[in-house]
């Protein structure tokens, strides 16, 4: 008797639907579309009009470099977002609609772009800021003191993003399933992950998707459960999701991504400084600290990222094979184990069965049906 015949329908998943393949073709080719559209624009600002638009700068603004920078910034941030909103609209509003996967109204869906706006148009700011502050002030060796700065800048914002950055985008509140938090102290007891640091994310007001995460470090480091997510699986479905999220605290997979994360910005920040040091004069720019050529050095910098974002990616599915392996040992549970992954790939519309090249250069998880083949082995 084959396996599909021996197996629930909760725990057998079958071929992936047409509608999931669609909808998962037009996610990729929204994104694909908004990076290529990034690219072009940081490129075409960088090489040709940014030199220009400098050099009007600065007469406006009375030679005053720093605010020369942020007017910089201003082109660059609000030429992005022109060209890319009606792609994040369409794939964040429209395609999540047509599918049945999304809660939100219009005006929902624009208040919370809005609040990425301001957050992200502060913390942008201030990351700008400091970078050209140290370019302008530490030498030749800039790159290291960056790269020491985004050391900074992570462990900050590692430790801020549950407790101050999250809750502003989503209401967030202790779990207070009595039956169910005995049951996750039980699986958490001995990893150094207290019970305590157990929450109910609240995506219902926006999404039909169901998800849960580790977030946090030290001492603001916690689970966090989607409602979407407790409200439809099984305690013992809950439980396997919850231990893998212990996998991430016990195998410490937050520190190592900040170190990853580190040395990624060490290796970029070498490379803006050797690619501006030879090529920023030929194009028109005072030199690497030239606020003018910031579209270059993010150009730079984009282009390094998605040349790296596929290791990265396999990374990070090693990472999360690891926790799979962890929950299926901590909870002895493969029928949950199988029964919880096919949920999440009913709910959130996910193929379980990618173009493997599309796998290799977008996933950050491992398609579903591989994880499911980790219960039986």
């Amino acid at each position: 008797m084959s396996e599909a015949l021996t197996q629930s329908p909760a725990t057998h998943l079958e071929a992936t639907p047409p509608e999931v393949k669609r909808y998962q073709r037009q996610k990729l080719t929204a994104v694909m579309a908004g990076t290529i559209l990034g690219l072009g624009y940081l490129a075409v600002l960088g090489l040709w009009l940014a030199p220009g638009i400098g050099k009007w700068l600065d007469v406006q603004l009375g030679g005053n470099d720093w605010l020369r920078l942020i007017a910089m910034a201003a082109v660059v941030g609000v030429g992005l977002e022109a060209l890319t909103f009606p792609i994040d609209f369409w794939s964040g509003f429209v395609l999540e609609h047509r599918y049945e996967l999304s809660n939100q109204n219009l005006l929902g869906w624009l208040w919370r772009r809005l609040k990425a706006y301001a957050v992200g148009g502060v913390l942008g700011l201030l990351l700008l800021l400091g970078l050209y502050a140290i370019l302008r002030w530490t030498g030749e060796y800039w790159w290291l003191w960056a790269a020491g700065g985004w050391l900074v800048v992570s462990l900050v914002l590692g430790q801020l993003l549950p407790v101050l950055i999250l809750p502003l985008f989503y209401k967030v509140t202790r779990l207070d399933d009595a039956p169910l938090l005995e049951k996750l102290q039980r699986l958490a007891a001995g990893t150094g992950l207290t019970v305590a640091g157990v929450y109910r994310l609240h995506l219902s007001a926006e999404t039909r998707k169901a998800n849960a995460a580790l977030a946090g470090l030290g001492r603001t480091r916690r689970v966090l459960l989607g409602d979407t997510l407790l409200e439809q699986f099984t305690p013992e479905e809950i439980e396997v999701v919850f231990a893998h999220e212990v996998g991430h605290h016990v195998y410490r997979h937050l520190p190592k991504m900040v170190v990853v994360s580190v040395l990624l910005a060490t290796a970029g920040f070498w490379l803006v400084n050797l690619v501006l040091g030879l090529g920023a004069p030929r194009l028109g720019y005072a030199g690497v600290a030239d606020p003018s050529a910031l579209p270059l050095l993010l150009l730079v910098l984009s282009l390094f990222g998605l040349i790296l974002s596929p290791l990265q990616n396999a990374l990070s599915r090693f990472f999360e094979t690891q926790c799979d392996r962890y929950a299926l040992a901590r909870t002895s549970m493969p029928a949950a184990y199988r029964s919880a992954f096919v949920k999440l790939a009913r709910i959130n519309k996910s193929d379980p069965d990618p173009n493997p090249l599309v796998a290799w250069l977008f996933y950050d998880h491992p398609p579903i049906r591989r994880r499911l083949a980790l219960a039986d082995s």
